[in-house]
């Protein structure tokens, strides 16, 4: 097609995230190095067909005039750390698939492989050089293609929700200190830990939000303190491993909200806690609902999707 007859796109992504009966649709725009613009936030209920669903909002919403990014759900993708082959940087996702064999129950032939580098500093006395990679089978890859497809959609970029939260972390980050950030949902909890917007650790938590305030007050202590010594663990661990990296603090997010989270967590680990708030770091004036820190909580994922960087060439 000639590139004057190429249907236009608007500037900046659109997250497409499918979760569970609902689409959360989120717009990010950047401009330079200023604060982020989420310029667009909603949240659709769908019952039976994902295409069907989408093709409503492709032509409500307007979609293909957007560049579409979605996340894989947890469960659908293994992520680990692994150390870099010493292959070609091009044949690096190939070198790792097989590294997935045993750690995965999907065929890693037909899997889609992709990693980042764990950057560290002085790299010598034979310590290996590492990579975060993420191995998804080709049946969860397709199915989301499929639906897309299905909708007339372009999807132009596929992520997880490790790196949407990373996304969403260095906006908060102080200059060359670590933070840690702990979001959750109705189905666990999710800590990361970044530093100059590189992703360094990851740890999946078995308490949920809506754990937390169903609980009784006897058993919702007993899970803050659950929660309390997987964070002093992870950052324990962290400090020996990436001793070069000062963690300045760690944010909080949950949805359904949790008000006894940050003050348990500040009270009892020595590093500062706060929660997040993103009108701190981002504008939002087409969004107003936004001021109000459950949703943001409840469209983190979607939000930290349409933070993404890099644009499709």
């Amino acid at each position: 097609m000639l590139p004057f007859l190429a249907a236009r796109r608007e500037p900046g992504w659109m997250a497409v995230l499918p979760e569970a009966g609902r689409i959360d649709l989120a717009r990010v725009l950047r401009a330079g190095e200023g604060r982020p613009e989420i310029a667009m936030l909603d949240s659709f209920r769908y019952d039976g067909d994902l295409a069907a669903a989408l093709a409503r909002l492709r032509a409500s919403r307007k979609l293909g005039t957007f560049h579409c990014t979605t996340l894989l759900a947890n469960g659908q993708y293994h992520l680990a750390q692994l150390e870099t082959p010493a292959v070609p940087q091009e044949e690096r996702n190939s070198a790792l698939r097989w590294r997935f064999k045993d750690l995965v129950d999907f065929p890693v032939d037909t899997a889609s492989v992709s990693a980042v580098d764990i950057p560290v500093e002085n790299q010598g006395a034979g310590r290996p050089a590492l990579v975060f990679a993420a191995a998804a089978g080709a049946a969860a890859v397709g199915g989301l293609m499929q639906a897309f497809s299905g909708a007339k959609l372009s999807l132009d970029a596929i992520d997880i929700p490790e790196m949407a939260q990373r996304n969403v972390a260095a906006l908060f980050e102080e200059p060359n200190r670590g933070l840690a950030f702990l979001h959750l949902d109705e189905n666990g909890g999710l800590l990361t830990i970044s530093f100059r917007q590189e992703l360094y650790s990851v740890r999946r938590i078995e308490v949920s939000a809506k754990q937390l305030t169903n609980a009784d007050p006897e058993r919702r202590q007993q899970l803050l303190e659950r929660v309390m010594l997987e964070l002093q663990r992870t950052l324990d661990n962290f400090d020996r491993q990436y001793s070069f990296i000062s963690v300045s603090g760690m944010l909080v997010s949950s949805c359904p909200q949790v008000p006894e989270l940050q003050p348990y967590l500040a009270e009892n680990l020595y590093t500062p806690v706060r929660a997040m708030d993103l009108a701190t770091v981002c504008d939002f004036p087409r969004v107003p609902e936004l001021s109000n820190t459950e949703r943001q909580s409840q469209c983190l994922a979607a939000i930290g999707a349409a933070l993404r960087s890099e644009m499709p060439t």
